[in-house]
């Protein structure tokens, strides 16, 4: 482990660091180099991370597209700043830091709208390097450098993250764990929920798939006053689960018989839920989430990410029928602003962040968060840094 920050200030850090060095592998910890922070970057220290599903995601896929090893994933997590870069003055030495993989300049015309939270300046591809150098901070000790990841890397003692995906958190004082929850998967659920499908009291919501994003999707559908939450996954358990979070109903596709979801869904709320999310990146299961939704109004919100290469396919009478679908990033969170108002709804208690840590281990045991997702047996996984 790196001694005092002030030590190290200006210098390279040796630190432990979780790599991957081939798609579908246990992870190793080995210890790896880190770079000082350059013009407009900091230098964190991890604090917690937790393991997202779009981290096992790319580290099975072996597309030479995303397939960038050996690399350091990770991209929800919590820090303190180590030190800072050039130019940087948002941050300094010892802010509580949440790291995003999101980008948000504040200052391209896309991050300045209210229409959209896509950042133009940096918002690219899924990034293997820094975001305004395209080189690496990591090296491994054999001096071979190590990929980033979402511009994040949170499976390393340390790590260097731009200051466009940086929220600083320092004056909420929210517990670490909770603070590590609105990274990523949590905020991008309830987002979705308040600025993406807009609920509105009363109104009828469908969920398709009851992982962390769709119990958050359902946090902030109750949060804004829904009626009826229709959980829908094959995974029975979910229901009492989600029943934590605000699920009212649930539908499992296995028990459905000959009827479809939607047809099922169109019963259960006379005629289409008022809103659908899809959470879980299958396009048959969009177009399911679309068909379940009310003629006139009704508006499919696609928040799983299609890794398949499948093409979605819908009726087209449908959207003549006044039915909309939209896709979302990060739920339509703007990081530096939006983040903050989700950690005054939590300690406002108004912001239902407890349960979704359902498993807690050492950084030397990280494989074992990937077994428990991967398993099913759990929502997140909080990985501590520190023995």
């Amino acid at each position: 482990m790196a001694c005092n920050s002030s030590d190290n200030t200006g210098k390279t850090i040796r630190c432990k660091a979780a790599i991957c060095r081939k798609a579908g592998e246990p992870l190793v910890i080995e210890e790896i180099e880190v770079d000082p922070p350059k013009s407009w970057e900091v230098r964190i220290k991890i604090l917690l991370t937790s393991l997202c599903h779009s981290d096992v995601t790319i580290w099975k896929m072996d597309i030479d597209v995303v397939a960038k090893f050996p690399r350091i994933f990770g991209h929800e997590a919590v820090g303190v700043v180590e030190s800072v870069g050039e130019h940087v003055e948002e941050f300094k030495e010892g802010d509580t830091v949440v790291p995003v993989f999101l980008a948000n300049c504040e200052e391209c015309r896309d991050c300045k709208s209210p229409k959209s939270n896509l950042c133009s300046k940096f918002g690219r591809e899924i990034f293997s390097e820094m975001p305004r150098d395209g080189t690496s901070r990591f090296k491994d000790m054999n001096g071979e450098t190590l990929y980033h990841f979402l511009c994040v890397s949170s499976f390393s003692e340390y790590t260097v993250v731009d200051v466009a995906h940086l929220v600083n958190i320092s004056h909420y004082h929210l517990p670490l764990d909770k603070a590590c929850l609105l990274s990523c998967g949590v905020s991008t659920g309830v987002g979705a929920a308040w600025k993406v499908g807009d609920v509105e009291e009363g109104s009828t919501v469908a969920i398709f798939g009851l992982g962390a994003v769709g119990l958050a999707v359902a946090v902030g559908a109750k949060q804004r006053g829904a009626t009826k939450i229709i959980g829908v996954d094959i995974n029975a358990e979910k229901f009492e689960i989600g029943k934590r979070f605000g699920i009212t109903d649930f539908v499992n596709p296995s028990t459905c018989e000959d009827k479809s979801v939607s047809e099922v869904i169109k019963e259960m709320t006379t005629g289409g839920a008022d809103y659908c999310f899809e959470c879980i990146g299958l396009a048959s299961l969009m177009a399911e989430a679309f068909n379940s939704s009310r003629n006139g109004w009704g508006k499919t919100v696609i928040l799983g990410v299609e890794m398949h290469g499948s093409q979605l396919t819908l009726n087209p009478y449908l959207l003549g029928m006044g039915k909309t679908i939209t896709g979302s990033m990060f739920g339509g969170i703007k990081p530096k602003s939006d983040i903050p108002l989700l950690a005054n709804k939590y300690l406002d208690k108004d912001l239902n962040l407890e349960g979704f840590i359902t498993h807690e281990v050492p950084f030397k045991d990280i494989n074992k968060a990937f077994d428990y997702l991967q398993q099913g047996k759990g929502l997140r996984c909080i990985i501590k840094m520190d023995p």
